[in-house]
């Protein structure tokens, strides 16, 4: 402050929260620091700061103004994922989950991985068996008490077949084999299986001409089924919407079928397409190998082998592949859960964490947390008993999550909406208190769409809510969850960084716009960057969007945040340089060889934005008026008044090469008046100057590598902040004259 002698007494707080002070003359080191304030219009210097004009934060804090409030303790939280076992053995030790709890979040939730590999899960490895002579079957885990669990296995699924929905489908015996779920059928949902048509759509990869499609029916079979062709584009891709429509085959209808082997001859001109779907609504309900004694060996639809292609003189042919095409793929509307002993996959680098560990190791923070049930993969009764199984220990269960990415696997909303009232009713009658949610959609951008229905609508949610509704079920839906990973990850450069709001609000508002009640909260459970790992993630690019990310999810409506992944993890090359998911990079040993940017990123939102333990927080609205020339918001920012009585603000300063002085006026408009900060307001910055990561290969490493900086000065109306280039800051304090 240029003409004054200033004492600051600057607090430092290291990773662990240990507070530190140290007394700057600013006559004697010129206040070089990065951020400052300063009284009436002077402004601390450096950074850029002097040649920017003097900004504003704007807050209405009317009355009634208040537009989300939320309880940090259930609100805002992180997520444990798949793991080897060895990293279980690793993660779940004292100073790895000190380490992991530092960063401040509050709840946690259970990532099941599963479904990404087209696998059972056993939640625990006591149960029975629907076929106990074989050891196979549906399996259903035990309630009893017995030794706990430390790891989860997958089995294989092999009634999978030659599906090839699943990102890594874990291996199993015969793999041509596809049967669709039972509890699809008029025998579980006491609809017509009419309603609840499964099929298989063929992928050629690109347009073949096809005139014939073979098939080679198991037990059970389709009676009735046609065969499609489509025209247009993207008629998997549920992310952006499929572009065009389905057409049947002119002698693609059959009715009275009888299975076995047929080579069907569907047009005389071969048509060109990449795509058919074998649409089947009505089956033969004959039992498969596994005989009688179990209706779900002899509901729905089996095909041992499926293929396009031309018939020629009587002869089928499949389609010829070209030689840059990669190989035909099989999407499938179900698979059926049925497994044995024998497909157990010891899994190596793949386990999930036992229950039993993951509720007594301190990692859910002394909260209740959010779980999950598998529904595609799984059984109804198998989840009510693990439900069973949790309560009788007495863990405490915050919500739970129906099912496995359904978007993802390509589960129509109809099929998925039929699923999630059984397994509904199954938890509900065992516990009727319950909170029940889903779909856990992938991290999506915009709505998710899918082939018309036969009213025209395309809307993945939209359609199942409406499911909800029309069977008087609505209030089962507790919460809706999805993930959020909104870049691509080759594709992030620092202007993505202004979209972060705008898209988090966007979905948001999707969501509402497709159905979801007001009164249904809206959950964010998976959430990063992108869904690949990228070098952002650990830049400082990867804390400006995650404090632009939780903020905007609340001021947008949000009811409860999860940020991924909570335990460390190593560094690997990405196509934007090397990264780690994790708050932490770890060697081969899991010691912690440095913190990333989120994680201090972390500790700015949950311990100087926020208040954890303390109750309910109220955000209002916020708005700064710093802008480039292209019209880009450079400051966001997000105020809350907390249970202390503190109004507090993060602003994030998205400028990459200058700092900004900001005024910060609070205002109560109907009693047309202005007020700010007054007396002590803690004042912490976390920023590039604080954290630069340095890209090196395997030595890649963060140099500086925080701490976060604050600092205590007395504030008064006039004062100006000085926000440094690329950093996240939060100011905190009590307001002149009386608000509350």
């Amino acid at each position: 402050m240029k003409g004054k002698r200033v004492l600051l007494t600057v607090v430092v707080t290291n990773t662990l929260g240990v507070r530190g002070s140290k007394l700057f003359d600013c006559a004697v080191v010129g206040c070089l620091m990065s951020f400052s304030i300063a009284t009436g219009t002077a402004a601390a210097q450096g950074s850029g700061a002097a040649a920017m004009p003097i900004g504003t934060v704007r807050v209405d804090i009317r009355e009634g103004r208040s537009i989300n409030s939320f309880d940090p303790d259930s609100a805002v939280g992180s997520s444990v994922d798949v793991l080897s076992r060895r990293d279980i053995d690793k993660v779940y030790t004292p100073h790895i989950l000190q380490e992991a709890l530092s960063a401040g979040w509050g709840p946690i939730t259970y990532r099941n991985n599963t479904e990404l590999r087209m696998a059972a899960w056993h939640w625990t490895e006591n149960g029975t068996w629907s076929d106990p002579a074989h050891r196979s079957g549906y399996f259903t885990g035990s309630t009893e008490l017995k030794e706990p669990t430390r790891y989860i296995l997958a089995y294989a699924l092999p009634h999978r077949g030659f599906a090839t929905s699943g990102d890594r489908p874990v291996p199993g015996p015969n793999l041509t084999y596809w049967k669709s779920n039972p509890y699809l059928t008029s025998r579980f949902t006491g609809e017509s299986d009419a309603l609840h048509p499964q099929w298989v759509v063929i992928d050629l990869q690109s347009e073949k001409l096809v005139n014939a499609v073979r098939i080679v029916w198991a037990s059970p079979y389709a009676t009735n089924y046609q065969v499609e062709y489509w025209t247009g584009t993207r008629a998997l891709d549920f992310d952006l919407g499929p572009q065009g429509e389905w057409h049947v085959f002119p002698s693609g209808t059959l009715t009275d079928a009888k299975g076995g082997i047929v080579a069907l001859k569907l047009t005389d001109r071969p048509i060109s397409t990449r795509y058919l779907r074998v649409l089947m609504s009505e089956s033969s309900n004959t039992c498969d190998e596994h005989g009688s004694s179990d209706i779900r060996n002899c509901v729905g639809y089996a095909i041992q082998q499926i293929a396009a292609g031309i018939v020629v003189n009587g002869t089928f042919a499949p389609a010829a592949r070209n030689p840059a095409d990669p190989l035909t793929t099989y999407c499938v509307s179900s698979i059926d859960p049925w497994h044995s002993a024998e497909d157990v996959r010891d899994g190596g680098d793949y386990q999930h964490t036992g229950f039993d560990l993951f509720f007594t190791s301190g990692i859910t923070n002394n909260l209740p947390a959010m779980i999950p049930v598998t529904m595609l993969y799984g059984t109804p009764d198998d989840a009510a008993a693990q439900i069973a199984y949790l309560e009788k220990r007495g863990y405490r269960i915050g919500s739970i999550e129906m099912g496995e990415e359904p978007d993802g696997k390509h589960a129509t909303p109809e099929d998925y909406g039929a699923l999630y009232l059984q397994w509904a009713t199954a938890i509900h009658n065992l516990d009727p208190k319950l909170k029940l949610g889903g779909p856990v959609f992938e991290g999506v951008n915009e709505d998710i769409r899918l082939w018309p229905d036969t009213q025209g609508r395309t809307s993945w949610m939209g359609r199942f809510v409406d499911y909800l509704k029309s069977h008087g079920r609505l209030s089962d839906l507790a919460f809706v969850s999805f993930e959020h990973y909104p870049f691509e990850p080759c594709e992030i450069a620092w202007k993505s960084l202004y979209s972060e709001p705008r898209l988090m609000k966007h979905i948001l508002q999707v969501w509402r716009n497709d159905g979801v009640p007001r009164n249904v909260p809206l959950m964010v459970t998976e959430n990063h960057l992108a869904a690949q790992l990228t070098g952002p993630m650990t830049t400082i690019f990867a804390a400006l969007w995650l404090a632009d990310n939780v903020g905007s999810f609340f001021e947008g409506g949000g009811a409860a945040f999860y940020h991924s992944p909570i335990q460390p993890q190593g560094i690997r090359n990405t196509c934007l340089g090397w990264a780690s998911w994790s708050n932490f990079v770890s060697d081969e040993s899991y010691g912690i060889r440095g913190y990333t940017s989120p994680y201090f990123a972390a500790r700015m939102i949950n311990f100087e934005w926020l208040q954890h333990r303390s109750g309910v927080h109220y955000l209002f609205p916020s708005s700064t008026d710093v802008r480039d020339d292209e019209g880009n918001i450079l400051v966001t920012s997000y105020a809350v008044h907390r249970p202390d009585g503190n109004w507090s603000l993060l602003l994030v300063n998205r400028d990459e090469s200058h700092a900004h002085s900001m005024r910060v006026i609070l205002e109560d408009s109907r009693a047309k008046r202005t007020t700010s900060f007054s007396g002590p307001v803690a004042f912490a910055t976390f920023g590039s100057e604080q954290y630069v990561w340095i890209n090196d290969g395997l030595n890649s490493h963060a140099d500086p590598d925080g701490p976060i900086y604050s600092t205590v000065v007395e504030a008064s109306p006039g004062s100006v902040y000085t926000l440094p280039k690329a950093s996240i800051t939060v100011l905190r304090g009590k307001l002149t004259g009386k608000v509350e």
